[in-house]
C-alpha cells in the first residue's frame, strides 16, 4: 500500500455499472402495465445478509421462513443443502455473525411488535452449526436470569481468532450527558465474561487482527478523541483530542497485520481520504491511501487472515464500487461483471482460506439485489435467492446523478429518477427531501419510495443540499445554522433547474419528506406556495424548540442537544429569533395548499407534539389530511401502515397533480 490509490467519481451516464443506459435509452417508450400493487415495494425482504464462513465452507443467511418470520439458516458449499438453525413462532432474527467457522451468534425482535418492543430487542444467542451448543448469552428487556448479561448489552465484534468461541459485547454507562460504553469479552460457550480495562471516557472501540484492543474512541462535553493502546508498553496515550464542531480531526479505519494505523482525515482537502497514521511520529502521512475525488470516503477493508493480506478496499463515490489489491480478486471481479452486466456485484469471501467461492451481491438502482454463489474452480453460479422477488427490474426507472448550481454557486449533489414509461418531459414531479439532515441522503441504489412515485409516473429528485455529508466540508459547513434559509433555498432551486430542463410540469409539484425533510416540506409550502401544489410531511420536525424541550425526546438534555445542535441548527438564546422565524409552527397562518401531516405516536425523535400543534394552528380553511399510527416511531415499519400511508400519498397525489 505505497502508491496513492485515487478512485475517480463513476459519473453514471457512462458508469460500467449502468451500462444497460446505452443499450435502453432510459425513458424508451414501453408497453403500459397494471399497476404494481402498493405492498410489492413495501413487503420485508425476503432474504438478506448472506455471508460465507471464514473457512469458506458454509453459508448463512437471514431469509424469510413459516409465518413471514425471519429465520436464521444456513446453507453447506459442498452440498448445497440448506437448512433453519434458528427459527421462531412469535419474533424473528434481524442479525447475525460468524464467531468462527462452527458457531454463529444471532439477535432477535418482533418485527410485529409495537415500537418499544421493536427498539429494545429480546436478546443475543449463540448456536453451532451442528444446532449443538445453545446459549442465550444476553437477555432482553425486563428479564431476570442471573445466569446471562443483563439487556443493554450490545454485540461489537469476534475475537477474530480462528478458534476462539469469545467475542466482545459492550454495555451502555456514564450519563446521558456524557454517556460512556464498557468493553467485556464473552465466552460464547460457557457465558463467562471478562471486562475489559479502557481509558477513560471511552464510547467505542477498534482490536487488531488478534483480537487485541488497541484503539478506544472517547468522548466528554464537546470533546471526541482517539486514544491508541502501543502493543509494546501496553499503555495507552491520546492521539488527538479536538472539538468535532471547531476542527478537523480524523477517524480510525483499519489497523493492519503489522500494527499500523489507517485513518480518515482532510489534511487540508475539502474530502477525506484514508491515510496512514504514523505511530512513531505521532502524525498522519502527508499522502493518502486512498482517495475517492469529490466523496468523502466511505467503504471497509478486506483482510485475509490466512495470506495476512490486505485485499482491497470498499468505497462509494456516486455508486458503490471496489478496489482490489489483489490481482486473483481483481480478475474474479472482472469475470463476475462481465457475467452480471448492468449491476453492481459486491464478493464475500472467506477470511480465514484460499477464495475458492465467493458470495455475490448484485444489486442496481432498479434491482433491490440477488445472492449467487460462484465457485472459482468451475465458474458455475448458484443462485440462492432474490431480496424482494416481487420487484421485476424491467419495470423500474433508472436513477441519474447530477450537480446543480445554487444561486450562490454551490453545487447540489442531486439523484434524478424519471418513470420509465414516459417521455421524460412536461411530468409530474415530487421533490424528496432527505432527513437526518446532517447526513448523506441520496445513493445509486433501488429505493422503494422512489420507485413507488416513479411507477405512478412521477418525477423524484433528491437533492443533498447544504448540511449534507459525503461530499466534502465546504457543502456540509454551508449548512449550519441553515435550515429554513439557504438550506431550503438549495431545495428550491433544484426545483427551478428540473422545470428548466423540462422535466417538470410547474403547476405539477409537490415536496415530500420525513422528519427534517418533514419540516422542509411545511417551509417549502409557506415559502413556495407558487412553486409546490401539495406536501407530504411524516414524523416532520415544526418547532425547532421542541428538540430541546420536550422531555421525554431523545435528543433533549443528550451531548448532541448540548454541544452539537446550538452549533449545527442553533442556539436556543442566541440564536432565539431565527429558531422562531424557521419554525413552521410560528408561519402555519401562512399555509394554503394541501397537506398530509403523519406522525408515529411513539416517535421519541420527533414526538406527536410536534404534529399537534402545527395542525392545530394551520388555518381551518387549508386542506391538512391528519394521520396517525399507533405502535409506530420515528417512521413506518408494519406493512400495513406502509400501505395505508402510500395508498393515501398515491391518491393525495393524483387529486392534488391532476392536469386542471
Amino acid at each position: 500500500m505505497k502508491q496513492v490509490l485515487t478512485v475517480m467519481c463513476r459519473q453514471l451516464s457512462v458508469c460500467t455499472a449502468i451500462a444497460f443506459i446505452l443499450a435502453l435509452p432510459a425513458h424508451a417508450q414501453v408497453p403500459v402495465k397494471e399497476k404494481i400493487p402498493v405492498e410489492n415495494f413495501f413487503k420485508n425482504q425476503q432474504i438478506e445478509k448472506v455471508q460465507v464462513s471464514p473457512d469458506g465452507k458454509t453459508i448463512a443467511m437471514l431469509a424469510k421462513g413459516k409465518n413471514d418470520r425471519v429465520v436464521l439458516s444456513v446453507m453447506d458449499t459442498a452440498t448445497m443443502t440448506p437448512k433453519i438453525l434458528a427459527g421462531y413462532e412469535k419474533t424473528d432474527v434481524n442479525d447475525f455473525h460468524w464467531v468462527n467457522s462452527q458457531r454463529l451468534v444471532f439477535s432477535t425482535w418482533d418485527n410485529n411488535a409495537g415500537q418499544d418492543e421493536f427498539r429494545n430487542g429480546n436478546g443475543l444467542f449463540a448456536i453451532n452449526l451442528d444446532s449443538s451448543q445453545f446459549r442465550q448469552l444476553v437477555g432482553g428487556p425486563g428479564a431476570s436470569n442471573t445466569r446471562v448479561l443483563s439487556y443493554g448489552h450490545r454485540y461489537l465484534s469476534t475475537v477474530n481468532t480462528a478458534s476462539s468461541n469469545e467475542i466482545y459485547v459492550t454495555r451502555r454507562t456514564g450519563t446521558r450527558k456524557n454517556p460512556t460504553a464498557s468493553l467485556i469479552k464473552l465466552d460464547t460457550l460457557t457465558g463467562q465474561s471478562e471486562t475489559i480495562p479502557t481509558p477513560p471516557n471511552a464510547i467505542g472501540f477498534m482490536t487488531d487482527k488478534n483480537g487485541l484492543l488497541r484503539v478506544a474512541l472517547t468522548n466528554v462535553d464537546n470533546l471526541s478523541g482517539v486514544d491508541y493502546k502501543d502493543e509494546k508498553t501496553q499503555q495507552w496515550r491520546t492521539l488527538i483530542s479536538y472539538d468535532k464542531t471547531k476542527e478537523d480531526g480524523f477517524s480510525p479505519q483499519f489497523i493492519s497485520p503489522d500494527g499500523q494505523l489507517y485513518v480518515t482525515a482532510h489534511q487540508g482537502q475539502d474530502t477525506t481520504a484514508v491515510y496512514r497514521y504514523d505511530l512513531e511520529k505521532n502524525k498522519i502521512d502527508d499522502t493518502p491511501i486512498v482517495s475517492t475525488k469529490g466523496f468523502d470516503f466511505n467503504g471497509n477493508f478486506f483482510f485475509n487472515k490466512k495470506l495476512n493480506k490486505l485485499l482491497g478496499v470498499s468505497f462509494e463515490t456516486d455508486a458503490p464500487g471496489v478496489l482490489w489489491l489483489d490481482d486473483k480478486l481483481k480478475a474474479l471481479q472482472a469475470k463476475i461483471d462481465k457475467a452480471l452486466p448492468n449491476t453492481i456485484n459486491s464478493l464475500s469471501i472467506a477470511t480465514d482460506a484460499d477464495t475458492q467461492l465467493a458470495v455475490v451481491f448484485s444489486r442496481s438502482d432498479t434491482h433491490p439485489g440477488s445472492y449467487y454463489i460462484y465457485n472459482t474452480q468451475t465458474d458455475q453460479f448458484t443462485a440462492i435467492g432474490d431480496r424482494s422477488p416481487e420487484i421485476q427490474a424491467k419495470d423500474m426507472s433508472y436513477k441519474d446523478f447530477v450537480k446543480v448550481k445554487a444561486r450562490d454557486g454551490l453545487e447540489i449533489p442531486t439523484y434524478v429518477t424519471i418513470p420509465r414509461n414516459s417521455t421524460g418531459k412536461n411530468l409530474p414531479m415530487v421533490v424528496m427531501v432527505h432527513g437526518g439532515p446532517y447526513v448523506r441522503g441520496g445513493h445509486w441504489n433501488w429505493n422503494r419510495e422512489t420507485q413507488f412515485l416513479a411507477s405512478r409516473g412521477y418525477v423524484v429528485i433528491e437533492p443533498d443540499f447544504r448540511g449534507s455529508e459525503g461530499y466534502g466540508k465546504t457543502l456540509h459547513k454551508a449548512g449550519w445554522k441553515q435550515w429554513g434559509l439557504a438550506m431550503q433555498d438549495d431545495v428550491t432551486d433544484v426545483t427551478k433547474w428540473a422545470i428548466e430542463k423540462g422535466y417538470a410540469d410547474p403547476k405539477r409539484i409537490c415536496i415530500a419528506g420525513a422528519s427534517y425533510g418533514g419540516y422542509a416540506v411545511l417551509m417549502g409550502l409557506i415559502k413556495e406556495p407558487d412553486m409546490y401544489r401539495c406536501g407530504i410531511s411524516w414524523v416532520g420536525v415544526t418547532d425547532i424548540n421542541l428538540l430541546y424541550d420536550v422531555s421525554w425526546s431523545d435528543t433533549a438534555g443528550s451531548t448532541w442537544a448540548r454541544y452539537g445542535m446550538p452549533v449545527l441548527i442553533g442556539d436556543q438564546e442566541k440564536d432565539a429569533a431565527q429558531l422562531k422565524a424557521t419554525s413552521p409552527v410560528e408561519q402555519a397562518n401562512r399555509l394554503t395548499r394541501p397537506l398530509i401531516l403523519a406522525y408515529g405516536v411513539e416517535d421519541v425523535r420527533v414526538p406527536l407534539v410536534h404534529g399537534e400543534r402545527f395542525k392545530k394552528a394551520v388555518p381551518a380553511t387549508t386542506k391538512v389530511e391528519w394521520i396517525t399510527y399507533t405502535g409506530e416511531g420515528h417512521g413506518w415499519r408494519q406493512l400495513k401502515n406502509n400501505v395505508d400511508f402510500w395508498t393515501r400519498v398515491e391518491k393525495f397525489l393524483e387529486e392534488n397533480t391532476a392536469v386542471k
